[in-house]
């Protein structure tokens, strides 16, 4: 019999491989996957994490209530690098870590930005969506080669996407409380505050934690101050951005287009986002590639052992 039960709640995990898995296997734990096919997934937590070990947490509410029902539990091991939907105070009151994984779903993240950039840009979505109806469209786009971009959140996912973007010949534009020197030496970057950053970008992307700092960064004020052709891309969490008012700056025309990863509700589906050709929606999918889910479920099931075993992970959110 194995000596930890260990839930798994994401859903990609173990999709595209069976590597994470055979990991906590030999490693003396049970695997038990949650899954919609056999009710919602937050009822089942309710009813399997007071006896588990760990959990390899999606995008579901780890609320104080929840939290102290598991009195087995050891680890919240996040299967992506965002930990807003965990109540941490009650965690730590209950000693039980919060683990994330950072860096192994970057390149995917940063690939997709570039992507929703282009896209934007070139006006992909209401090109296809025109041929597709059998009602061809061509509107004029605006080109990325030479333009300025605007990095909120110069980590990982932020330094990746500016590297790819430095193929276009742009400016780089950073707004980080930490500015890495050999980065502005790669990339040419400049670190800027977030109202010039706003001002001179014709591109910018969001790749900040959602904090009550970071809580609609981007409104109303905001978006009067962008350029008109500007473009808004979210890859970062939803509750940044604020979204009542992009519908109004993308409806009246103050920025040319918005691309969103990450919304308040997810998915969007009653957003009045939707109704609106300048705005692109994606179902939180940043991290869906072969390669980094993969590596975000390797990653989580090391942090689970880690902390299983030692009582301590290199990538404890504290």
């Amino acid at each position: 019999m194995a000596k930890y039960k260990v839930l798994v709640t994401a859903r990609s995990f173990g999709t595209v491989d069976d590597l994470a898995i055979k990991l906590l296997n030999e490693n003396d734990c049970e695997v038990k996957k949650l899954e919609t096919k056999n009710g919602p997934v937050p009822e089942q937590l309710k009813k399997e994490l007071p006896t588990a070990d760990a959990v390899i947490a999606g995008l579901e509410d780890y609320d104080r209530a929840l939290i102290e029902s598991a009195k087995n539990l050891k680890v919240i091991s996040r299967y992506g690098v965002g930990y807003d939907k965990v109540d941490l105070n009650a965690a730590s009151e209950n000693h039980i870590a919060v683990t994330v994984t950072p860096g192994a779903s970057a390149d995917s993240v940063a690939d997709l930005a570039v992507t929703l950039m282009l896209c934007s840009a070139r006006n992909i979505v209401v090109m296809d969506n025109g041929i597709k109806g059998r009602d061809q469209v061509r509107p004029s786009g605006v080109e990325m080669w030479g333009k300025t971009l605007g990095v909120v959140g110069a980590g990982r996912i932020g330094k990746g996407v500016a590297k790819r973007c430095t193929g276009f010949n742009m400016r780089i534009l950073c707004y980080d409380q930490y500015q890495d020197e050999n980065f502005k030496k790669e990339c040419g970057a400049e670190y800027v505050e977030l109202e010039t950053l706003i001002r001179e970008s014709d591109f910018i992307t969001i790749h900040s934690p959602l904090t009550p700092e970071t809580a609609n960064m981007f409104g109303a004020e905001q978006f009067k101050a962008m350029k008109n052709d500007a473009i808004l891309i979210n890859t970062a969490r939803g509750g940044i951005v604020d979204e009542g008012a992009l519908y109004e700056a993308l409806k009246n025309g103050e920025i040319r287009g918005a691309a969103l990863d990450a919304t308040i509700d997810e998915p969007p589906y009653d957003s009045p986002l939707c109704t609106l050709s300048n705005c692109i929606l994606t179902p939180h999918a940043g991290a869906a590639t072969n390669e980094a889910i993969s590596n975000v479920g390797l990653m989580a099931a090391q942090n689970v052992l880690d902390v299983l075993t030692s009582g301590s992970c290199a990538y404890e959110v504290k």
